[in-house]
């Protein structure tokens, strides 16, 4: 019978590999390794001899995964995953009392700071560490345990659980409303964009009944802050968390020339909201498991107690 684990790769250059694909560069790979780019290409090229594929497409001085190592690195990640975990377990790590989060912006502050009161009334020995980032931490790199975000739950490879919908508000500054006597009218003036959701627009329309929309002054952004900041200052129609249109109609500073309630007839496939994900192995420290209990459990959709 011929031994199977001697085909493996050598664990560094799967390593490497990690960190490339990551960062799609050698040279951003060797510094974040300290070595220099010629090992990590000798690494990369080590490991594709030794699968006998190539890994990458070199464009000039930049490199792009193929599909065979797109596939490899959703393994590879799960490895370290769980290589991490083995060594949590061995360290007795498992008995530590903090738990790192890391969460949208947004959601940190309209939702998850007014309520860590609770959890710490629920699990008074756990110590919560939070940092926000507005995309998906690198669980390992970052050193997160469980991440808050936004989006539509297609993170791949992680376990990801619904908190709360987002339903957006079109809204405008007075001046651009009265330039809207109908959806039709959205065509020809300039939206604000989600970097994250560049479908949410196209899905809005759609719903509608807006077939067509062109136009060269439309922004992309990248928060929500942002989104509410580019609105105020009459960038473009923009689409605002129910929270802050809320806040903003009644100052009079935005108006909302469609209602408040567009999304809520949407499909909810088309509607984006905040989940939390992690590694599925995270789940096996008590600590972890105990937030996510508290996270699950939550009513995110009426105000703090």
């Amino acid at each position: 019978m011929i031994d199977q684990t001697s085909r493996l790769p050598p664990l560094n250059a799967l390593r490497v590999f990690h960190v490339v694909v990551r960062h799609k560069s050698f040279r951003a790979a060797a510094e974040e390794l300290s070595v220099t780019p010629q090992a990590v290409s000798q690494q990369i090229k080590l490991l594709e001899d030794s699968l006998g594929v190539e890994l990458f497409e070199r464009k000039g001085r930049a490199i792009e995964p193929n599909e065979h190592a797109i596939l490899l690195a959703h393994f590879v990640q799960a490895a370290f995953d769980e290589l991490t975990e083995g060594v949590r377990r061995i360290a007795k790590s498992n008995i530590r009392n903090r738990v790192n989060v890391n969460a949208s912006p947004y959601f940190a502050t309209r939702y998850l700071l007014d309520r860590v009161a609770h959890f710490r009334t629920a699990v008074p020995e756990v110590d919560l560490r939070l940092t926000t980032m507005v995309d998906l931490p690198d669980f390992v790199a970052d050193d997160v345990d469980v991440a808050i975000q936004w989006g539509y739950g297609t993170w791949k490879g992680f376990e990801s659980t619904p908190l709360l919908r987002d339903y957006k508000v079109i809204c405008c500054t007075p001046d651009l409303a009265r330039q809207i006597s109908g959806p039709q009218d959205l065509a020809s003036l300039p939206l604000l964009h989600p970097v994250l959701a560049p479908e949410l627009w196209p899905n809005i329309l759609r719903h509608l009944g807006v077939t067509t929309h062109a136009n060269q002054r439309d922004i992309r952004l990248q928060d929500a802050a942002t989104m509410r900041r580019g609105t105020l200052a009459s960038l473009g129609i923009g689409l605002i968390s129910t929270i802050d249109a809320v806040e903003d109609l009644k100052l009079g500073k935005l108006v909302a020339p469609f209602g408040t309630e567009v999304m809520q007839g949407m499909a909810q496939a088309d509607v984006p909201g905040f989940y939390m994900i992690l590694p599925k192995s995270h789940k096996r420290m008590k600590t972890i498991a105990a937030f996510c209990r508290w996270i699950e459990a939550e009513n995110w959709t009426s105000p703090p107690d």
